[in-house]
């Protein structure tokens, strides 16, 4: 029987898939696409979907449970401001899992997983800002 089966283990403890999802959650809402194994980005759907639904309540009660969940502030005020009014008249389904092919080496499948009406210039824009900042101080 197959009670009490309501999640993929990846072969990790609790905390290491707490700390994986809440992790992945943050480079997705930073990024708004990332690259991953297919279980993972399944796994990883329902949690993002629930934080986007926890913004577009945005009162203090949704802010401190999403806080709980994500770790980084920075992750937790762009979920708030920018995800939270894009997808305030949506009806649910905010994330995509695409199939991406088999990655060489162990042939694991993967998958890009993305919101749905991303903006294409948040990829990587946090990454471009820390090399920006990192040179400006070394001149």
């Amino acid at each position: 029987m197959r009670h009490a089966r309501g999640y993929r283990r990846l072969n990790r403890t609790h905390e290491h898939r707490k700390a994986l999802f809440a992790n992945m959650a943050g480079s997705l809402i930073e990024h708004e696409q990332i690259k991953t194994t297919l279980p993972k980005a399944k796994e990883l759907r329902p949690i993002v979907e629930k934080l986007i639904t926890l913004a577009k309540r945005g009162d203090l009660h949704a802010r401190r449970q999403a806080a709980s969940q994500l770790k980084q502030d920075q992750y937790v005020a762009k979920l708030f401001e920018v995800l939270g009014d894009r997808y305030k008249d949506r009806q649910g389904g905010y994330v995509r899992v695409l199939k991406a092919g088999f990655r060489y080496g162990d042939m694991a499948p993967m998958a890009i997983i993305e919101l749905v009406d991303r903006d294409p210039a948040a990829k990587g824009a946090g990454d471009r800002a820390r090399v920006e900042a990192e040179t400006a101080d070394a001149e």
